[in-house]
C-alpha cells in the first residue's frame, strides 16, 4: 500500500517536471526531488532509462535522460540511494533507446 502511494506520488512529481528529462544528480537527499535506486535486473525496475549525450533527445517522460552539469538547467533533481527501500523509483539502465520507458506491472 505504502509503496503504491510512493510510486503514485513519484509519477505525479515526475509529470509536474514533465517537458524533458534533463537530470541533475544531487549529493544530498534533501536537495533532490526524487530518490532513485539502480537495479541490475529489468524485472525489478519501475523505469528503464536510456542515457543520451544530446539534450534534444530528452523529451517527454519516456525514460531518456540527459545528465546536466548545472542544477539550474535540470528539469528535476535526483539522489542515488544505496538502499532499495529508500528509493521513490527503481531504475534499470538500458543500452537501447527503444527499450526506455515506464514498466507496466
Amino acid at each position: 500500500m505504502i509503496k503504491g502511494i510512493i510510486l503514485f506520488l513519484s509519477i505525479l512529481l515526475l509529470s509536474i517536471y514533465g517537458n524533458a528529462q534533463q537530470v541533475y544528480v544531487c549529493k544530498y537527499k534533501s536537495d533532490a526531488d526524487i530518490s532513485v535506486w539502480i537495479t541490475n535486473y529489468k524485472n525489478e525496475a519501475t523505469l528503464k532509462v536510456f542515457v543520451t549525450d544530446y539534450k534534444s533527445d530528452a523529451k517527454g517522460l519516456k525514460g531518456i535522460w540527459y545528465f546536466t552539469k548545472y542544477q539550474s538547467d535540470a528539469d528535476w533533481k535526483i539522489f542515488f540511494t544505496k538502499y532499495k527501500n529508500e528509493a521513490d523509483i527503481v531504475i534499470y539502465y538500458t543500452k537501447y533507446k527503444s527499450e526506455a520507458g515506464w514498466v507496466k506491472k
